[in-house]
């Protein structure tokens, strides 16, 4: 189970962390561990001993290690090739790097009972099998909450071949075939773990990286400006060379509901990053409180130590998940923005029609909510884009987004909705014209659209009970996410 968990990790930023995804990953285990069953209880009779047992063992940490040397190769190369359907890509690296040693800890199991000492197969088998299920449920945990919060990949696919080469040591005996086995097994996770823990140096712009318990993160600096990547995707982005203004063009979208709303005096962000929007927010607002949520503890420590992110009276950062911080909060406020993200899509129970319900129960009577999201403005790509229109069209009754780049690609896109004021691209004109809010929206409003305006007949309502975001997300596989900022466009995939 720890090698499950680490899989997923080491997947993700090629492959996301879709239901795909992890689908690929538990049936490839499955149907590895199924074989290695079926052989190794085919020969186990004739067939298992102590020596075959340390030197199957053996061999899996040897495997183990060959992962956590060569993983990232094998899945950056099957991640170029584009061999089948995307929903369908993590099947072949996940089956080369884990499968042959998922297989052979299949084969120890029957030959573990085979050689146990109990008095008959049935209470041999179950020995076995309940010995078994403890580790998984150990290395479930510890990789959970222990190796993988704290450790790149590569050691924490290290630390789980230990246990292999002491189980080959203890059952294992003088006979040279087990010496050979224990003695490669020992000589390829210490080659492993210092070529893992030596490594390639850092390219000169990284800063910081680390792995998280929801992703990787990692923080770059190039031309004065400081980037906060999480799983691949860019998420923040904040000058350090004293220039001002936001990196991104898509940021100041975000002070569009100051131009929808009086008398704003609480905002709540859902999503911290680099924490840049809330920031800005206590910069030019010194009426409004803010409560930014983030889940992730160590972005919020990477946020603090490289972006300059700093608490006060009104600046209040929780870390928690921000649909359950707003089902138990009991305030309101005049302005919610969902700014949440896992790689470059919102966590699916951030996008379905009891969470926008949730959003109006939380906003004062003239509130807004404002949500982040990325996808195509129209035609393919556009699927997510088109339903989560659709959904919060069910709750609030006035609806305009924003796309914010002039290209059929994938790109930010903003949507606004208000629970009474109705608005039309004139009347956010002669607001921005009228309030000083900070900044001069004049660009961000021209790129106003309403809702009633995108075809959603094709798409569905996502609800708790039926949210199909990764179906469609499918058609966004391998097309180019666009942001345009300080150095023209960055796409990434």
């Amino acid at each position: 189970m720890g090698l499950e968990i680490l899989a997923g990790r080491m997947v993700a930023p090629a492959f996301g962390s879709s239901v795909y995804t992890w689908g690929s990953i538990i049936g490839v285990f499955l149907a590895a561990l199924s074989l290695g069953y079926a052989l190794g209880g085919r020969y186990a009779a004739t067939h298992a001993s102590n020596q075959a047992l340390a030197i199957l063992s053996a061999v899996a940490a040897v495997s183990v290690a060959a992962v956590a040397v060569g993983g990232d190769v094998v899945i950056t190369w099957f991640d170029t090739l584009n061999l089948v359907e995307p929903r369908y890509a993590a099947i072949l690296p996940v089956t080369l790097l884990f499968g042959p040693m998922t297989f052979l800890l299949g084969v120890i199991s029957p030959f573990a009972a085979e050689q146990s000492a109990a008095e008959s197969h049935g209470s041999a088998s179950g020995r076995v099998y309940a010995v078994g299920t403890i580790g998984s449920i150990v290395g479930a945990f510890g990789a959970t909450f222990l190796l993988i919060p704290a450790f790149p990949v590569g050691e924490v696919a290290l630390l789980l071949a230990l246990p292999l080469i002491v189980v080959a040591v203890l059952v294992g005996d003088t006979e040279p075939p087990t010496v050979a086995a224990v003695g490669l097994a020992v000589v390829a996770v210490g080659l492993a773990g210092f070529l893992v823990v030596a490594g390639p140096p850092m390219t000169g712009d990284t800063i910081y990286e680390t792995q998280t318990a929801y992703s990787d993160l990692e923080v770059r600096q190039d031309e004065g400006v400081r980037t906060m990547y999480i799983g691949g995707v860019p998420q923040s982005a904040t000058y350090v060379d004293g220039r001002e203004g936001y990196v991104f063009d898509y940021a100041p979208y975000m002070h569009l509901p100051m131009l929808l709303t009086d008398d704003v005096d609480r905002v709540l962000f859902i999503g911290g990053g680099g924490f840049t929007g809330p920031q800005r927010y206590v910069e030019e607002y010194p009426n409004v409180t803010i409560d930014a949520v983030e889940i992730d503890p160590q972005v919020v420590d990477t946020a603090e130590r490289y972006f300059g992110l700093q608490e006060s009276d009104r600046l209040q950062v929780h870390v928690a998940d921000g649909r359950e911080f707003l089902q138990s909060t009991d305030r309101t406020y005049d302005v919610i923005i969902l700014d949440a993200f896992q790689a470059d899509k919102v966590p699916f129970h951030l996008t379905t029609r009891e969470f926008v319900e949730l959003t109006r129960s939380k906003l004062d009577e003239d509130g807004v909510l404002m949500a982040n999201i990325i996808s195509a403005r129209s035609g393919e790509g556009s699927a997510f884009y088109r339903a989560m229109i659709k959904t919060v069209d069910t709750t609030y009754p006035h609806l305009y987004t924003f796309p914010t780049a002039d290209t059929p690609n994938l790109q930010n896109i903003e949507l606004v909705a208000t629970k009474h004021a109705d608005f039309t691209q004139a009347d956010l004109q002669r607001l921005n014209d009228r309030r000083d809010i900070g900044l001069d929206l004049s660009e961000e409003i021209e790129r106003y659209r309403r809702a009633e305006t995108v075809p959603t007949g094709d798409v569905p309502i996502l609800t708790d009970d039926y949210a199909p975001v990764d179906s469609l997300l499918d058609e966004q596989v391998d097309k180019p996410y666009v942001i345009t900022g300080w150095n023209g466009t960055t796409a990434t995939g």
